[in-house]
C-alpha cells in the first residue's frame, strides 16, 4: 500500500533529511586514503547522534553499521570494517539514512578517494546524472515507469549498466514502503505519480554487466564481473509543484 504523505508530513520529513544530507556530505569530507570505512561510520553516527538523530540502518534487519560502505565493484550495502582502508583511486559509495521524530531521511553519493581512473571519474559523473534525470520525472500526472526509464536513458546512452536486483523506494516513517522504484522501465507505464508519495531515488550504475553477486556474509552485493559502480540517491516529495527534494539542508523544488 502506498503512504500518501500530507503537505505537514512532507515538512516535517525535512529534519530527517537535513540530518542525512548534513551527514553524508561531512562523511564525504573525510574520504581519504588511509581512513577506514569504520573510521566513517563512526563519525558519521556520532554527527547523525549530535543533530539529534536516530542512525536508520543500524540494527536494520541486523545491520552493523550506521552508514553502507561499498567500495570500487561493490555494488552496495557494505559493512564498515577496520580493514577496509582507502587507497588512491580507490571510488567508495555511502549510503546514509536518520531517524527524526519517526520520519526516515535516506541518501547515497560516491566519492572519488584522491585521483581516479578516466573510467571511474565517468561513471560517477554519468550515474549522478542519472539520478537527477530520476527525480526530475517525479511528478503528479508521470508514471512509475518514466523514472526507470530516465534513470536507464542515461546510463545505457552513456554504455554502461543499471542494476536489476536493487531498487529505490517508497520511504515515511519506515525506510522501505510501497512502490519500488526500479531503476530501469518504459515511458508511461506503471501506477500514476500523484503528490504525497515519498519516494527514495537511487540509481545503481556498473561499468560492466548489470548482473550481481551476494558475498558470504549476506549483506554486500558486488557486480558480477569485478567492474566498478557506483550509487547515487535523495528522497524526494511529488508535490503539486514538482519534486520537492527532502535530503538536502536548504530544500529545493527541482533539481539543477
Amino acid at each position: 500500500m502506498i503512504i500518501r504523505k500530507s503537505p505537514a508530513e512532507i515538512e516535517a520529513m525535512r529534519e530527517a533529511g537535513r540530518v542525512s544530507a548534513k551527514v553524508l556530505r561531512e562523511v564525504g569530507k573525510q574520504v581519504r586514503p588511509g581512513v577506514s570505512t569504520l573510521e566513517l561510520d563512526e563519525f558519521a553516527e556520532a554527527l547523525i547522534r549530535l543533530e539529534g538523530g536516530i542512525p536508520a540502518f543500524k540494527g536494520y534487519g541486523g545491520f552493523p553499521g550506521s552508514i553502507c560502505a561499498s567500495v570500487n565493484e561493490q555494488i552496495v550495502h557494505g559493512i564498515p570494517s577496520k580493514g577496509v582502508v582507502l587507497k588512491e583511486g580507490d571510488i567508495i559509495s555511502i549510503d546514509t539514512g536518520a531517524i527524526v521524530d519517526g520520519w526516515v531521511g535516506d541518501n547515497a553519493w560516491t566519492y572519488p578517494v584522491g585521483k581516479v581512473s578516466p573510467e571511474k571519474k565517468h561513471l560517477l559523473e554519468v550515474t549522478e546524472a542519472a539520478m537527477w534525470a530520476g527525480l526530475d520525472a517525479a511528478r503528479p500526472g508521470n508514471r512509475l515507469g518514466d523514472i526507470g526509464h530516465a534513470v536507464q536513458s542515461v546510463a545505457e546512452a552513456a554504455g554502461f549498466s543499471v542494476v536489476r536486483e536493487y531498487v529505490g523506494h517508497g520511504i515515511g516513517r519506515d525506510m522501505h514502503e510501497d512502490p519500488n522504484v526500479p531503476n530501469y522501465g518504459r515511458k508511461h507505464t506503471g501506477i500514476r505519480l500523484e503528490p504525497g508519495m515519498v519516494l527514495a531515488i537511487e540509481p545503481m550504475v556498473n561499468a560492466g554487466t548489470h548482473k550481481t553477486r551476494v558475498m558470504p556474509d549476506g549483506w554486500l552485493v558486488c557486480t558480477r564481473d569485478g567492474r566498478p559502480s557506483a550509487h547515487f540517491e535523495k528522497t524526494v516529495a511529488i508535490t503539486e509543484d514538482g519534486p520537492l527534494i527532502l535530503t538536502t539542508e536548504e530544500g529545493h523544488r527541482r533539481p539543477v
